[in-house]
């Protein structure tokens, strides 16, 4: 599943993240393998999607949340 599928209040464990312009990026700000993310809320109209990233939030477009695959944690 990636991160573009998960629902609201979920928590996942980032598996990868794919080839993008914003790889390098999203991995400086703690989107590595390995990282578990809560799902908080996304947009009215469903983008963008906000995140929750070890000790702060974060908002990702759908666009990139689809590159980043990532597994529930029970």
């Amino acid at each position: 599943m990636t991160l573009k599928d998960a629902k609201t209040g979920m928590t996942v464990k980032i598996i990868s993240v794919g080839e993008s312009e914003l790889k390098n990026r999203m991995m400086t700000m703690g989107l590595i393998p390995g990282t578990k993310v809560r799902i908080l809320r996304s947009a009215p109209l469903g983008d963008p999607i906000a995140i929750g990233v070890r000790s702060y939030n974060l908002s990702l477009r759908k666009e990139d949340a689809k590159k980043i695959t990532v597994e529930q944690v029970a």
